[in-house]
């Protein structure tokens, strides 16, 4: 009897300090984002078995804009590992909403985005070989041939290096700069993917799946690229009308 009271006092104080009504509600916030975590997980899976990661670096998110929120992988865990209810839960300020694990350092970079494209729904960083060496040596991949037209738009660019005071000031959201930099005069829609200069790849699309599926896109493009140049250097860039025929995969 007396343990009995003793919990039952217990859980009196804990009601009356507000923490029963806190861990509540935390727990109905986790469940309202089941499905995008699902998602968001799902596209993570997608990276390592499409081998997009370098070791276990590399992220997936999405944002669900209706709700005021993104949700992104946790730093601690294995892709491999990855469940759902892992997932953490951001508001677009980057404040946590559900989740208690630490926030992956692509993060500050995806949100930057997110606030600058609206048509953006899902954001996948990747180090994929090939798209990676485009990235270090800082050239952008050239439009070689109507695979490559089908889901970007001609030649798919590389931003400038990081200055030092980008780098010390803010590292991840100093990249969604120099991406938002690079793209002025493109339409993400047509250019869903763009190479950091030194880093690797970053690429969206309306939802997550779409971006993991245009990261894969971008490694292969990056893959034939690689090949043509060595087997003939001096290959030209498509043409216009055959880079229009082809742009969404006609």
């Amino acid at each position: 009897m007396r343990d009995i009271q003793m919990l039952t006092d217990q859980l009196t104080g804990f009601y009356n300090r507000g923490l029963w009504n806190v861990a509540i509600r935390r727990r109905v916030d986790g469940m309202k984002f089941n499905d995008i975590r699902a998602e968001v997980c799902e596209a993570n899976k997608q990276l390592e078995k499409n081998d997009l990661l370098f070791l276990d670096k590399g992220a997936a998110s999405a944002i669900d804009r209706a709700q005021g929120v993104v949700v992104v992988k946790p730093m601690e865990i294995p892709h491999a590992c990855l469940t759902p209810d892992d997932m953490l839960v951001l508001d677009l300020a980057g404040n946590r909403v559900a989740g208690s694990l630490s926030v992956s350092p692509d993060t500050l970079t995806h949100l930057a985005l997110y606030q600058s494209y609206p048509q953006l729904g899902g954001i996948a960083t990747t180090y994929g070989r090939y798209a990676t060496l485009f990235a270090q040596a800082e050239r952008p991949i050239p439009c070689l041939g109507v695979l490559h037209a089908g889901y970007f738009k001609g030649e798919i660019p590389v931003t400038r290096a990081l200055r030092k005071p980008e780098v010390e000031r803010n590292y991840g959201k100093s990249i969604g700069g120099v991406i938002v930099e690079r793209l002025a005069r493109l339409d993400p829609v047509d250019m869903p993917g763009i190479l950091v200069a030194r880093h690797g790849a970053i690429s969206w699309g309306k939802t997550v799946r779409d971006a993991a599926w245009n990261s894969l896109a971008l490694e292969k493009i990056a893959r034939l690229a690689f090949g043509t140049l060595q087997l003939a250097p001096q290959t030209v860039p498509l043409s216009g009308m055959l880079l229009d025929r082809h742009l969404g995969g006609q």
